[in-house]
């Protein structure tokens, strides 16, 4: 679904030659692009390469990554690009199975929990995809070699490979350009390093005959040498080996050493194809500022961590995804600046805790003493006879609740539940249509409900979310007939939503246009309240233009 353009009423142009600039063209930049010029938005992207880097980096993106992806226009590529992840199983050195994780094919988010990807894949999809609007400009084979930021605008330099040089005005730039970020740089400020980095060899290989892998994922926790072996999406397959003392990068970086060090796994040049072998050192840092001015930086930009817990690609999906509708509301001029405070406030809580369980799984998988390894198997078999999937799930789940920024608070200030909560997503029906909500409904703010919203609202709260662009929908039960339900309505198909707001103790939700609740109410005094609150962090007034189509 796409939204409707920018109305022509919104802000005047500025006389910059691009209202967003975005350096870097990986998926993180891509996804940042798509989302803006669907609002309506010139967007020029700077990208150092003339081509788009041949192989693959991250292999997984999770349930959550996919909605983003989905909400973007890109849902039907992504069976294309990506399939199930399915098992993950971490073994010892004889083969004993520490920990075992069934991933559900259908996560929090109605996708699956994982999805299996090849990168080469995704970017071209993404590509294509941007490649439909009209108003997103890629420069590729430029490089960002200059950049200032005027205080109502922001000039970039770009140089192409023959020396030739172009100067770019906007808006606002954002970079995307990799944990060696130029715009980074250009910031300022400290890059905190949370002090855990190991080298390991990738290997992504073709198998020449299809091959069923049970587990499907293998994590094997050999203090000898440390490996893996995950999909890498339709066709693909990835093993990696960490470097063990007394092994220089120079000796393990060999086509020799991967073919030798993947017949463990009864893959040879006889039924393989080895696409690419690399040493790449897996670290874990976080930029202290994630904004200046108006330069902002997203993705590996703004934090690397270990691929461990498979957050790499998603933290990124969820940065630009929460500065997308700010940095629109900016542009429109329905906020002020100081609204992108909450971009770094949110984000750099939730990818801490992405770096810290990526960087906690990776200690216990990279542990090369044999003695602390040995202590470790006993410890985690005791553990797995006596866990729960429940459990396990709740140990190892990337989903937080946002903690600060923008959310509907009490007088303490601390956000009221279920404010910052992640909202799932179920499928629902109304009239002929069927499907996941984000796809049925549309998305930017909604206002969820269990009756009709306008009888729960008072005028000028109805009028304020109305000119705010909300989505305004009560919940049905499930088994209510489609057919009988109009616009304003779903069928909560699968019983997820009422539940949801009944566990809630709320009769409405009004959610964010990243999916994240901003407050909930029991009653109709609680919804004025929090629609109030919502005005007043905006300080949009109600006859203002919508921050989302």
């Amino acid at each position: 679904m796409h939204p409707s353009p920018r109305p022509a009423d919104g802000p005047p142009n500025t006389g910059t030659d691009t209202d967003v600039l975005i350096v870097g063209h990986g998926p993180v930049g891509q996804l940042l692009a798509i989302q803006l010029v669907r609002l309506g938005w010139r967007v020029t992207v700077v990208e150092r390469w003339l081509t788009a880097y041949p192989m693959p980096r991250a292999v997984a993106f999770d349930s959550e990554g996919a909605r983003l992806l989905a909400a973007a226009g890109m849902a039907e590529a992504i069976g294309e690009i990506g399939e199930p992840s399915g098992d993950y199983t971490w073994k010892n050195a004889a083969g004993q199975a520490l920990l075992h994780i069934d991933v559900a094919e259908r996560g929090l988010c109605g996708w699956p929990e994982s999805t299996s990807m090849y990168q080469p894949a995704l970017e071209a999809a993404l590509t294509a995809h941007g490649a439909t609007f009209p108003g997103l400009t890629v420069l590729r084979g430029h490089e960002a070699v200059g950049l200032v930021d005027h205080g109502d605008h922001v000039e970039l330099t770009a140089r192409t490979g023959e020396g030739e040089e172009r100067v770019i005005t906007a808006g606002w730039v954002v970079g995307c350009d990799g944990a060696n970020s130029f715009v980074r740089k250009r910031i300022g400020g400290e890059v905190t390093d949370f002090g855990f980095s190991h080298d390991w060899l990738i290997c992504d290989v073709v198998l020449h005959e299809e091959r069923e892998f049970r587990p499907n994922n293998l994590q094997i926790c050999d203090p000898a040498r440390p490996r893996t072996s995950v999909s890498a999406g339709p066709g693909h397959r990835r093993w990696e080996f960490m470097r063990v003392a007394g092994e220089s990068v120079e000796e393990l970086n060999t086509p020799e050493s991967a073919w030798r060090l993947l017949s463990m796994f009864d893959v040879t040049p006889g039924n393989a194809t080895l696409e690419r072998h690399h040493v790449y050192s897996f670290s874990a840092a976080s930029a202290d500022r994630w904004r200046s001015g108006r330069m902002l930086v997203a993705g590996d930009a703004a934090h690397v961590m270990p691929p461990f817990a498979g957050q790499g690609m998603t933290a990124g999906f969820r940065d630009v995804t929460n500065l997308v509708w700010k940095l629109d509301a900016v542009m429109r001029g329905d906020v002020d600046e100081s609204f992108l405070d909450t971009y770094a406030l949110e984000r750099r809580p939730h990818v801490k805790h992405a770096i810290g369980m990526s960087v906690n799984l990776g200690r216990i998988i990279c542990q090369t003493d044999p003695s602390a390894a040995a202590d470790r198997d006993m410890v985690m078999l005791a553990a797995a006879q006596r866990a729960t999937p429940a459990a396990a799930a709740q140990q190892r789940s990337p989903f937080q609740p946002l903690k600060g920024g923008f959310l509907h608070r009490a007088a303490s200030g601390r956000p009221l539940r279920p404010a910052g909560q992640l909202i799932p997503q179920a499928r629902v029906a109304r009239g002929s249509e069927a499907g996941l909500f984000d796809g049925v409904v549309g998305t930017g703010f909604v206002l969820l409900a269990t009756e009709e919203p306008a009888a729960l609202l008072e005028a000028e709260a109805l009028e304020f979310l109305q000119a705010l662009g909300a989505r305004l929908v009560q919940v049905l039960p499930a088994g209510t007939p489609p057919g009988q339900v109009g616009d304003g309505a779903v069928v909560d198909v699968e019983d997820v939503y009422l539940p949801y707001l009944a566990e809630a103790g709320a009769a409405a939700a009004l959610v964010r246009p990243d999916f994240y609740v901003y407050g909930a109410a029991r009653d109709r005094a609680e919804l004025a309240a929090v629609v109030e609150g919502l005005r007043a962090q905006l300080s949009l007034p109600a006859g203002a233009a919508a921050l989302t189509p």
